[in-house]
């Protein structure tokens, strides 16, 4: 069985426009400013001791030309750094965990992941990661980069995940994702009242002030989320939400964007909305929900191996039935 960590190194590629407030100052600096705390789509986000390493190494471009880290930059023109990563973390520890596998074969396995699991081993996150239970649940997946991995869902998002099975499969299903021939389809519980379905399409990027949050910006990466009201509450709606594309946090930046932040989302702005006929014990269960309260809870993409189209879904998680019961009842 290979080691993980034998694997060939990722490839990390950042870049982002310089921002009016940062003109004039060392290319370094801004640097740091913007890609620290960087999460890439294929592995976890950037360290300053990395993206330090990665500079001194000369992997900045301004332009798209090779400059010194002193080089003073000016508002509108394009940093970029693409570095070889080597992979920091042991993914080839098997451990066991709870989480549900609603199918599997040879060729792929779809997972239905509990809220409060991190997908990887990371900074913060060595171990206890649904890659560590998957790698107990089918050893051969060691085998693989990324143990199979597709997709990722963050922390505190729930619901269905597909992993690849052997190398084929792997190939398969990542063009197929690249291509947006993967259909990924949301439950979400929001504040306020949502008019009516629509498309929303606001390009989004690293918020300049907060590297720990994606904002909507006009030199961002294209980002499409297609909305559909479920079911409008007194004060909040289920939507369902389908992603046309998949950047970090795209539904939970569209919605806040949109005036509708989910519920339990502090890092995007909820505002604790109870409805104002909620009893004490309702009105609990809403200002204390744990987490973003998003479930990915259905996926479609053509079998690897058959050819065919395949479709799974997921009830909704335990908590979130219990808020959309707290909800329903005002």
């Amino acid at each position: 069985m290979a080691d993980p960590l034998d694997r060939p190194s990722a490839v990390v590629e950042l870049d982002a426009v310089v921002p009016r407030e940062f003109h004039g100052r060392r290319v370094d600096w801004v640097a740091t400013q913007l890609f620290q705390e960087s999460e890439p789509e294929d592995g976890p986000v950037v360290s300053r001791s990395e993206l330090s390493r990665w500079i001194r190494a000369g992997l900045l471009s301004l332009d798209d030309r090779a400059v010194k880290p002193k080089t003073p930059v000016a508002a509108g023109q394009r940093i970029r750094l693409r570095a070889e990563r080597l992979p920091r973390f042991d993914w080839s520890a098997a451990e066991a965990l709870a989480f549900g596998v609603v199918y599997e074969d040879p060729h792929i396995l779809v997972v239905d992941k509990p809220a409060g699991l991190v997908v990887h081993p990371g900074a913060g996150n060595p171990r206890g990661t649904l890659v560590n239970g998957l790698l107990r649940h089918r050893p051969t997946l060691a085998e693989l980069p990324r143990a199979g991995l597709i997709q990722r869902l963050d922390k505190d998002t729930s619901g269905l995940m597909v992993v690849a099975g052997n190398e084929s499969s792997l190939k398969s299903l990542l063009n197929d994702m690249q291509a947006r021939r993967i259909e990924r389809s949301y439950l979400a519980v929001v504040e306020g009242t949502v008019a009516t379905d629509r498309r929303i399409d606001f390009a989004i990027g690293r918020d300049r002030r907060n590297r720990l949050r994606q904002s909507v910006r006009q030199d961002g990466r294209a980002a499409v989320t297609h909305v559909a009201v479920r079911t409008r509450f007194s004060a909040h709606t289920l939507i369902e939400a389908q992603l046309e594309t998949g950047r970090t946090h795209q539904i939970r930046v569209h919605m806040a964007c949109i005036g509708h932040p989910l519920v339990g989302d502090r890092r995007y702005g909820a505002r604790r909305v109870v409805p104002a006929s909620a009893t004490a014990t309702d009105a609990e269960v809403v200002r204390r929900f744990p987490r973003q309260a998003l479930h990915a809870y259905r996926l479609a993409f053509t079998h690897p191996a058959s050819g065919e189209r395949v479709a799974f879904q997921s009830d909704l998680p335990e908590d979130m039935r219990c808020l959309r019961h707290a909800l329903e009842a005002h």
